[in-house]
């Protein structure tokens, strides 16, 4: 570890055992500090409680945004973590606010124990393994769906009373740039037409965002290095982005970030594995939204959303200036692989020609092959 590291590690376990103190009325010491990592811009550390006049758990998980990052993160995360914190127990998608600092940029968290990532278990050389854990993470994020539909309005409050008054959401900006500049990425750097049909599915896509039938709140980076199953279930460790989105954005997140982390043995059977994820989330909120319960309905919505995330994932691996670097947020959709990429635009093809949109299945199959082309030959 670097001095750096270590210097802001200990700073947060200072300021940690200030806001705790004060919250307490005595004095919080917290101990055995480890650096559990983060996105890339936020420090996270795992503290033992030593001295404990609140019977806190017995550690505790430490988050900081530095300052000389932009605040908006911090600002969504904490209202994320407000309004998760009021859910019913069994809805709640990630681990519980102790308490925060506005100024020094903290947060603290209960800590959610060590588990098993979902990265882990998608590459388990045991099929019970991915087979379960997928299923567990669409009813959780169905779960997380259903308890949050209608309270948008009550987020956006506590996104209005936390410090600086609310927060842009860098996703939904990065799509609508990404999807502006479509008709440009796909002849300059495709070398394709444009393909009015699928510029449409992107714009629709990119909508979701702002509008759509299914609205519910969303930790926003719901790929597998944010997951974790422990004895309660599955968790959900990041909210730097959190806000409300259809709903459908979530679930085809999740079906385009699982595959990288998936053992090799068990990619021919990742289409059963999508229909276990969307399968387990759609008996969650089938009974609130039950027009997603029409296989046509359904698959096209969520082959909007996947599309979408197919688009930007790519026009991030090209030189096309989208203002805010992807990688610096620890996203799970961000790869530097081209493989991955020109993976997904297969599988979003062979998708589409499940749904029966044949136009969208050739031309998926038309920007792999010239993906392919330019990236790996």
């Amino acid at each position: 570890m670097t001095v750096i590291a270590e210097n802001r590690m200990s700073g947060a376990v200072r300021a940690a055992e200030q806001v705790l103190s004060s919250r307490a009325g005595a004095r919080v010491t917290l101990a055995d500090p480890v650096e559990l990592g983060g996105s890339g811009r936020t420090d996270v550390v795992r503290a033992r409680v030593a001295q404990n006049p609140l019977s806190l758990d017995r550690s505790l998980v430490i988050k900081v945004v530095p300052t000389d990052e932009p605040a908006d993160a911090f600002a969504r995360e904490l209202a994320s973590y407000k309004y998760a914190n009021a859910l019913p127990m069994h809805s709640r998608p990630g681990p519980q606010l102790i308490a925060f600092d506005n100024t020094a940029r903290l947060i603290v968290l209960s800590d959610l124990g060590h588990g098993r990532s979902m990265s882990d278990l998608l590459g388990s050389p045991e099929w019970a393994d991915p087979s379960h854990a997928i299923s567990a993470w669409g009813q959780a994020l169905g779960r997380m769906h259903a308890a949050t539909v209608g309270g948008e309005g009550d987020f956006d409050a506590l996104l209005r009373r936390g410090p600086g008054g609310g927060s842009v959401e860098v996703l939904p900006a990065q799509a609508r740039m990404a999807v502006d500049l479509a008709p440009e990425v796909m002849t300059r750097y495709l070398g394709l037409p444009v393909h009015d049909e699928f510029l449409a599915l992107l714009r629709r896509g990119e909508a979701l965002f702002a509008e759509g039938d299914h609205r519910a709140f969303s930790p926003s980076d719901v790929g597998p290095p944010n997951i974790l199953i422990n004895d309660d279930g599955v968790q959900f460790m990041d909210y730097e982005w959190g806000g409300f989105r259809d709903a459908s954005l979530d679930i085809a997140y999740a079906i385009v970030t699982f595959t990288p982390d998936l053992a090799p043995r068990w990619t021919d059977r990742r289409t059963d594995l999508e229909t276990a994820l969307v399968d387990g989330w759609r008996s969650e909120i089938q009974a609130i939204w039950p027009a997603l319960g029409h296989d046509g309905e359904l698959h096209r919505k969520v082959l909007t959303a996947r599309a979408l995330w197919v688009w930007m994932s790519t026009v991030w691996m090209l030189p096309v200036d989208l203002e805010v670097d992807p990688q610096s947020h620890g996203l799970a959709l961000h790869t530097t692989d081209p493989t991955i990429v020109v993976g997904r635009w297969t599988d979003l093809a062979a998708a589409a020609t499940r749904a029966g949109l044949t136009d969208i299945a050739d031309f998926g199959v038309a920007a792999a092959s010239a993906l392919d082309a330019a990236w790996l030959r």
